[in-house]
């Protein structure tokens, strides 16, 4: 089968409301495209933000912009990491997992944000290569995570809108520009 020439917006079944949040901001077009053009964005935005705003945070208990970088790489690979299980055919459900617990433990904020900047590149340049190999049958394969059937389109798609969710709000409330 021909790999996919492009990845069509996921219909609401194919994922939970929930997600609905993400998959709304990313806009029409071709979504490999827009990954791309979309971790250059961001790259520029954070790149373009004083080292001592790397650890700000906008009220209590909130992320830093380091830790928010942290998280991002990690919904990304989490996203990734199904899409590919499920697109590789396996039925095996997979677990959720606690972003509140996750950011801690990642000790984002023992690391330089230049250093998570460039992982979270690497991360998407991993995740652009995997998409541009799925055929379309593969982007509507569904499997079971965190107790919902979800499909890998509808992944993909959840990892470009909450960039762009976190790109809002880097933007409105952490002053980034």
């Amino acid at each position: 089968m021909p790999l996919a020439t492009s990845i069509p917006r996921p219909n609401p079944d194919e994922h939970i409301a929930y997600y609905g949040r993400y998959i709304t901001l990313v806009p029409d077009g071709d979504l490999v495209t827009l990954l791309e053009s979309e971790i250059g964005d961001t790259v520029a935005l954070l790149r373009r933000t004083p080292v001592n705003r790397a650890d700000f945070a906008y009220a209590a208990g909130k992320w830093t912009v380091k830790q928010v970088v942290g998280h991002m790489i990690d919904v990304e690979r989490v996203m990734s990491f199904r899409a590919l299980w499920f697109a590789r055919r396996d039925v095996q459900p997979l677990p959720g997992f606690d972003e509140n617990a996750w950011v801690p433990s990642g000790h984002f904020a023992d690391r330089s944000l230049a250093d998570l900047i460039d992982e979270f590149q690497a991360v998407r340049a991993a995740t652009l290569a995997f998409a541009r190999g799925l055929d379309p049958e593969a982007l509507t394969r569904r499997g079971i995570a965190n107790g919902a059937e979800i499909s890998v389109r509808a992944l993909l798609y959840i990892i470009a809108g909450h960039e762009r969710h976190h790109v809002g709000l880097f933007k409105e409330r952490y002053s980034l520009s």
